[in-house]
C-alpha cells in the first residue's frame, strides 16, 4: 500500500472520531431479579445483595443491552463505525483487546439502560510481532431511563495486517461453497497446562484435569488443584454429554475464521464440569438453557481439532 492511500483511509477512519459508531441501543428490558440471579449462577456470584435483588452486579453493565445488532444508515449488519476501512486497508486480524470499566452508581431493579457508542480514536501504525497494526478505540457510554449515566467503558481493539501467507497457512476451500475461500480458524495459545487437552481433542477424546491428590475435576487446566493446591495430576476422559447452562449469541466483533451469528455455550457435563465451547447445527434462536449435547470433534486445520456441542437426540 503506498503512502497516500494509507493515509487516505486513515484521514477518513480520523475524520469520524467523535461520531456515533452505532445507533443507541435502549435495552429490551429493566434491570431484574431473574436475569441476575442467572448471572450470578453462571458466574459463581455469592454475594446477597446481589441474590435479594438489592442492587445487580456492575460487571452486568453490558448484559442489559446485549441484543441483536441491526442494520442502520452506512452500518449494515452492525459493524462498529470505521472498522470495515481498517479491514478493507488488510487490518483483518485482532491480536489483542482492551476493556476499562468505569461504575458511577450500582443499577437497581428497574432501571433501563440506553447504551451510546462513539469512535473514540486511531492510533498511529503499531509493530507487533504478528504484524503491523492500529488501536481502534470505542467509548461506550451507559444511562438510566433519567438520562443519567451510571457507567462507562473504553473498548481498545489491535487490528493487525496478518503477514503473508504460506503453503502450511494458505486459506482453505470450502467444498461445500464451490470453491470460495475460507480464513483459518484462529488457534489457541497452548500451554503446558493445557497440551494434554490440546493432543486429546486430536485423538477424539475430551480430557479434563484431574487431582492426583484429591481426585476434583477441575477445567480449565491451571497449574494446581483449585481445592487443595496440589500439583499433582492426571487426566479423566469424559463422555462428552452434557447440558446447556448458559449461552450467547455473538454478533461483534466479527473474527475471520468463524461464522455469524454464532451460538456460543457453557455445558454441564456428565462428570461434573463445565466447558465453553460454540455450538453446530443449532440456529441460534433454537438454543435452549438445559439443551441436552453431546460433544463434536471439528477438524479445522492440519492436526488442529476443537470441541463443539450439537443438540442430543432422546435415547
Amino acid at each position: 500500500m503506498s503512502g497516500t492511500e494509507k493515509n487516505n483511509w486513515l484521514e477518513k477512519v480520523r475524520a469520524m472520531v467523535g461520531r456515533e459508531a452505532l445507533p443507541p441501543q435502549t435495552a429490551a428490558d429493566p434491570v431484574n431479579l431473574p436475569m441476575i440471579r442467572r448471572w450470578c449462577e453462571a458466574m459463581g456470584e455469592s454475594d446477597p445483595k446481589y441474590l435479594d435483588g438489592t442492587a445487580a452486579p456492575p460487571a452486568m453493565l453490558f448484559v442489559w443491552t446485549m441484543g441483536h445488532f441491526r442494520a442502520g444508515p452506512g452500518r449494515e449488519g452492525g459493524t462498529l463505525l470505521g472498522l470495515d476501512l481498517v479491514e478493507a486497508a488488510g487490518f483483518t486480524s485482532v491480536v489483542a483487546t482492551n476493556v476499562e470499566e468505569e461504575y458511577l452508581r450500582e443499577l437497581r431493579c428497574g432501571d433501563v439502560l440506553t447504551q451510546r457508542i462513539t469512535l473514540d480514536a486511531i492510533s498511529e501504525e503499531k509493530k507487533t510481532g504478528l504484524g503491523v497494526g492500529h488501536f481502534v478505540t470505542y467509548r461506550y457510554e451507559f444511562s438510566d431511563q433519567k438520562g443519567e449515566v451510571v457507567g462507562r467503558t473504553l473498548f481498545r481493539v489491535l487490528k493487525f495486517r496478518p503477514p503473508a501467507k504460506t503453503n502450511e497457512t494458505a486459506a482453505r476451500v470450502d467444498t461445500d461453497t464451490a470453491g470460495v475461500t475460507q480464513p483459518l480458524h484462529p488457534r489457541p495459545a497452548i500451554t503446558r497446562d493445557g497440551a494434554f487437552f490440546w493432543e486429546g481433542l486430536n485423538q477424539r477424546k475430551l480430557l479434563v484435569r484431574k487431582c492426583g491428590s484429591c481426585g476434583r475435576l477441575h477445567h480449565p487446566p491451571g497449574p494446581m488443584c483449585p481445592d487443595c493446591n496440589s500439583l499433582e495430576w492426571t487426566t479423566q476422559q469424559c463422555s462428552g454429554r452434557g447440558r446447556i447452562h448458559s449461552f450467547v449469541v455473538v454478533h461483534q466483533p466479527q473474527i475471520p475464521g468463524f461464522q455469524y451469528p454464532l451460538p456460543v455455550a457453557l455445558v454441564d457435563l456428565e462428570e461434573g464440569v463445565r466447558i465453553v465451547a460454540n455450538l453446530r447445527d443449532i440456529a441460534p434462536g433454537k438454543v435452549r438453557i438445559n439443551m441436552p449435547v453431546e460433544v463434536e470433534f471439528v477438524e479445522v486445520g492440519k492436526d488442529f481439532v476443537i470441541p463443539a456441542f450439537r443438540e442430543r437426540q432422546a435415547g
